[in-house]
């Protein structure tokens, strides 16, 4: 099946008859979903169920772990593109048999979690949970090699934004879909209902094009020699280190206070955020004013915010808005410390929302920006894969103790303790964020293949996202 894959085709834009005449845009929209949908039944929605089943805090912040292999996915990604799923991948290809044997698995751990019951199998609806997140990465992984290669060059943008809004109907589904359910027919029939939807993904990965891209494989014998090895050794080397060589080489000592920077950048989003769901149940606030308000309004704001940090980012530049990303997302954490010394109020729910979705996806867009800048044409995608991992890792790593600070000071300080981390991080804006990002490319011709890798024009400078569904806005939850 001959694809265009030409890198000279400029990006086209959509039409209204793509939507009748190319079945890949109707097809990765219902894979997006597929993909958004279990995101938050392991994290909002989840701790929501636990929340409402009266489960110890501390505990609810623990089970935040059990999303982990969202950001660890990258460890077993690669053996993804190189594994054949048995019987199926004859049949469908091995992306396709790799996404049916996702979904399907993601559908039946669903089906364990709707009917392990939190306040007698707790174990067993944590592990559900984490099955859940396993299954769900690699379908993720699945999904976007898909994408990848089932389209041109001048299609990816297309397909990029139509997968993005599949993901966001996911999202929508999952977090307000399954509370209204919740409310009205219990949890079991709510996650229930989410492992049917699994269908929708199903159905389009068998109408799907295989699209399958193999790479060649060496021969046993040369494979065999020690000269072969040492090829193999030398990628490797040349793949993972020399793109972090390159980094310390450009920044120098700087690059220790960037890392810092876009560690700490979001972390108040993610160890508050833990908490958020308890909160909610402990003010007395009930399953549909939480739907409405969190899952329903609360992503529009967040829309709204994340195109004021792109027109930011146009209007006052890169530096400013960084500044500003900081400032603001680690304050909005007070208007949740204020909300937590109040009355189940819709209003006071619907102000906190607005502050913190608004300001969180500001910053967001900001860190994305930031993050692309930092990178080098040629080692853009495993600078871009270090920096995204490290922004997001530790505030998990660290959002599983939110549980125990809560029980030892209350909601008011824990969201005071959250916003304080902006301070750190407003400084270390201040003092790197205008380390020099892309070097410099020469104008001479002889220089400028040498920082191509050996063409003939100079390397086009990385765009920089405008509310893509990047790394950061995928994680939200």
């Amino acid at each position: 099946m001959a694809m265009d894959t030409a890198p000279d085709k400029p990006a086209r834009r959509l039409r209204a008859r793509d939507l009748v005449e190319d079945r890949r845009i109707v097809l990765m929209l219902a894979l997006g979903f597929s993909s958004g949908l279990p995101l938050l039944l392991v994290l909002g929605t989840f701790t929501l169920r636990l929340a409402f089943s009266d489960i110890n805090v501390k505990a609810i912040g623990l089970f935040s772990y059990v999303a982990l292999p969202y950001s660890l996915k990258f460890l077993w990604a690669p053996m993804i593109d190189r594994i054949d799923v048995p019987v199926l991948s004859a049949r469908l290809g091995r992306r396709r048999a790799w996404m049916v044997t996702t979904q399907v698995a993601v559908a039946l751990c669903l089906v364990l979690m709707a009917f392990a019951d939190p306040q007698t199998s707790l174990a067993l609806l944590g592990l559900g949970a984490f099955l859940v997140a396993f299954c769900a990465a690699t379908q993720d992984v699945v999904v976007d090699g898909w994408r990848i290669d089932a389209a041109g060059t001048d299609f990816q943008g297309i397909l990029a934004a139509t997968s993005n809004l599949g993901y966001r109907l996911g999202l929508i589904t999952a977090g307000a879909g399954a509370l209204f359910i919740a409310s009205d027919k219990g949890w079991t029939f709510a996650y229930l209902t989410m492992a049917a939807l699994m269908l929708v993904g199903l159905i389009a990965a068998l109408l799907a094009p295989a699209f399958d891209t193999r790479r060649p494989e060496p021969a046993v014998a040369a494979a065999q020699t020690p000269k072969a090895t040492g090829t193999r050794l030398l990628s490797i080397r040349q793949a993972v280190l020399e793109p972090l060589v390159e980094l310390h080489g450009r920044m120098g000592p700087a690059l220790w206070g960037v890392l810092v920077l876009v560690a700490l950048y979001r972390m108040p989003d993610f160890v508050s955020g833990v908490m958020a769901s308890p909160l909610y149940r402990t003010l007395g606030f009930d399953l549909k004013e939480i739907a409405t308000v969190t899952k329903l309004y609360g992503i529009w704001v967040g829309i709204a915010g994340g195109f004021a940090g792109g027109w930011a980012m146009a209007r006052f530049g890169m530096f400013p808005t960084l500044l500003a990303g900081a400032f603001l997302a680690a304050a909005s954490h007070l208007s949740f410390a204020w909300l937590s010394t109040g009355g189940p109020e819709v209003w006071r729910l619907t102000v906190a929302i607005s502050i913190e979705n608004f300001c969180g996806s500001f910053a967001g867009i900001a860190l994305i920006a930031y993050m692309s800048s930092l990178t080098t044409p040629g080692y853009a995608a495993t600078q871009y894969a270090l920096f995204s991992s490290l922004y997001a890792l530790p505030g998990k790593l660290v959002a599983g103790t939110a549980g125990y600070i809560v029980a030892a000071f209350g909601y008011p300080t824990f969201f005071v303790l959250t916003s304080a981390v902006g301070i750190p991080v407003v400084l270390l804006c201040l003092a790197v964020g205008r380390t020099p990002s892309r070097r410099p490319v020469p104008a001479s011709g002889d220089a400028g293949m040498a920082a191509a890798g050996g063409h003939g024009n100079p390397p086009a400078p990385v765009p920089l996202p405008t509310g893509s569904p990047g790394v950061p806005l995928r994680t939200q939850a």
